[in-house]
């Protein structure tokens, strides 16, 4: 078999956010967007790559103009689904070419998979209108539950990649926020602010088993108060786990940097 050309290859990982430890990511996808909004700017959204188009749908209300791109054909028709209103367009973003402008031009979680970030930042900048806003995300190589799994053995340097980082979802790298802010300013752009999205102290895997079997119940002696008011303490875990990794931003699963044009 020859070698796969980078759309295939990029087509060939099984990850999305609705398949993989659903639980988990349906409340990380929840902060991501909190995360996103107090930056975002104007009326037209380009989202770079949008995946099965979970949160450009979570996203859609607050835009009239809403562009979505991804390589993997098969999370697209997700996204049409989700957003039928929406325009689509099946591509790398190095391949992808349109004469529009966006006031916000967002890349969650993409730089860690392509060959070449530098360009790709280049090239997404390139959309933006005057004034425009980019906003990245990438996981964070030295996020709290890295640094564990190092004391562990279960890795062996915050940066390494896991078979699941390498076979499933595709990355090429690991960042932590110097050095996305070194790409970031590689490619001639400005970092206007940077942070964390949500204080992770667990894998995945079993962040989205905790959720789902954790002792949320005030009568478990989990995590509710002993004869305090009846709240969601799942919702409060998630809410307060946000509110600590904004405080504590290098230790988060996720950390983000908001762009401008020189």
């Amino acid at each position: 078999m020859g070698v796969l050309n980078e759309k295939e290859q990029q087509e060939k990982y099984p990850w999305n956010r609705s398949t993989f430890h659903s639980e988990y990511n349906a409340y990380l996808a929840k902060y991501k967007v909190e995360s996103c909004l107090k930056y975002m700017k104007g009326n037209s959204l380009l989202d770079i790559a949008c995946g099965d188009g979970l949160m450009t749908e979570m996203f859609s209300s607050r835009f009239d103009n809403i562009v979505g791109v991804d390589a993997n054909g098969s999370h697209l028709e997700l996204a049409k689904g989700r957003l039928p209103s929406a325009r689509f367009y099946e591509s790398l973003i190095e391949d992808f070419s349109i004469s529009d402008k966006f006031d916000t031009v967002l890349m969650l979680d993409l730089l860690e998979h392509v060959q070449d970030p530098i360009y790709v930042l280049k090239k997404a900048a390139s959309y933006l209108s005057e004034n425009g806003v980019l906003i990245v995300h990438v996981p964070n190589a030295h996020a709290i539950n890295r640094k564990l799994a190092v004391l562990m053995g279960t890795l062996e340097s915050c940066e390494e990649l896991s078979p699941f980082d390498i076979d499933i979802a595709g990355h090429r790298r690991s960042y932590h926020r110097e050095t996305l802010c070194h790409d970031v300013d590689k490619a001639g752009l400005k970092v206007v602010s940077t942070g964390g999205v949500f204080y992770k102290m667990l894998s995945t895997p079993q962040m989205d088993w905790f959720l789902r079997n954790g002792l949320w119940e005030e009568g478990g002696f989990g995590w509710g108060r002993v004869g305090g008011p009846d709240k969601d303490w799942k919702e409060e875990f998630c809410r307060a786990s946000y509110e600590l990794g904004n405080q504590q931003p290098d230790d988060c699963n996720i950390l983000y940097a908001v762009i401008e044009q020189q």
